[in-house]
C-alpha cells in the first residue's frame, strides 16, 4: 500500500459536490444548448470530448479542432468550467484557452513524459485510473503530474477489469476511503464508464458519493441512442436532473 501521504496546495475544501456533466463526444452546436439545461438541473462542470482516443482507429476519434470553438461558446453561453480530454502536447497548447480541466484519460494514466510536461499549463488536471491500476499506480502517477508543477489534482475511479461481464467494468468503491487515507487530492467517480449500461448509471453514482467521493462526471446526451459514442451508457438531461438531487441529499449525510 502507498504510504506516502501526499500534501500539498493542490486542493481546495469541498463546498459542494461536483457534478460534471455533457456528452462523450462534442458532435455540433447543439452541445451548446445541451450545456444550458445541464446548468439548469444542476452541473457544476461541463464535460465534452473533442479528441477521443478509440481501440480502433476507425472509430469516430472526436471532431478535433473543429470542436474548439463550441467549446468556447459554451463556456461563453453558461460560464461553467469546461473538463475535456487531452492526448499530448499539442492538444492541450491548442485548447490552453478554452479547457478549464485538462482530462487525462485511462490510456494516458501512465503516459509518464505527457504528465511531467502537462503541469506546466497551470491547469488542473483529471486523472483517470488505469484500467488495471493499483491504488500505488495510481498516486504515483499523479506524482508526476506533481513533478511537473500541477497542483490541483482530481483522481477518477472509472472501474477496473474484471471477470463480471454484467457491466462494462467493475467499479472499486473501496479505493475511495484508500485514496482518502493515502491522499489529499479529489476523487470523483465515473458511473457512465463503470457501468456501460445507462440503467446503472444512478446506482454507480450513488454508490460513489456513498463511500465518499467528491463529486461524479457523468455521460449526459441531447439525445442519447443517437449518440455517436458510448450511446449504450449515455443518459438524459432529466435522467441527470434526478441523479444530482439524490446524490447532493447523500453528500449532505456522509460528507
Amino acid at each position: 500500500m502507498y504510504e506516502q501521504k501526499r500534501l500539498g496546495d493542490h486542493i481546495e475544501e469541498n463546498k459542494k459536490l461536483m457534478l460534471i456533466a455533457g456528452p462523450c463526444s462534442v458532435e455540433d452546436e447543439s452541445f451548446v444548448r445541451l450545456c444550458i439545461d445541464l446548468k439548469a438541473v444542476g452541473a457544476t462542470h461541463i464535460r465534452g470530448g473533442i479528441y477521443k482516443p478509440r481501440t480502433s482507429p476507425y472509430s469516430f476519434q472526436g471532431i478535433g479542432d473543429s470542436g474548439i470553438p463550441i467549446l468556447m461558446e459554451a463556456k461563453k453561453e453558461v460560464g461553467l468550467p469546461i473538463v475535456s480530454e487531452i492526448l499530448d502536447l499539442e492538444s492541450a497548447e491548442k485548447t490552453v484557452d478554452v479547457i478549464d480541466i485538462f482530462q487525462i484519460g485511462t490510456r494516458n494514466m501512465q503516459n509518464f513524459s505527457l504528465l511531467r510536461s502537462i503541469g506546466k499549463f497551470g491547469k488542473p488536471v483529471l486523472l483517470k485510473r488505469g484500467m488495471a491500476a493499483t491504488i500505488d499506480e495510481f498516486i504515483s502517477a499523479s506524482d508526476y503530474l506533481l513533478e511537473g508543477g500541477c497542483r490541483k489534482i482530481i483522481l477518477c475511479e472509472r472501474g477496473i477489469r474484471t471477470f463480471n461481464n454484467h457491466v462494462r467494468t467493475t467499479l472499486d468503491v473501496s479505493i475511495i476511503s484508500a485514496i482518502k487515507k493515502n491522499s489529499d487530492m479529489k476523487i470523483v467517480v465515473d458511473p457512465s464508464h463503470s457501468s456501460g449500461n445507462r440503467d446503472y448509471v444512478q446506482s454507480h453514482a450513488l454508490a460513489g458519493i456513498g463511500a465518499g467521493c467528491d463529486g461524479l462526471i457523468i455521460e449526459v446526451h441531447n439525445n442519447p441512442k443517437e449518440s455517436i459514442t458510448d450511446p449504450d451508457q449515455a443518459i438524459t438531461v432529466e435522467e441527470f436532473k434526478t441523479i444530482v438531487d439524490k446524490s447532493n441529499d447523500i453528500w449532505k449525510i456522509v460528507k
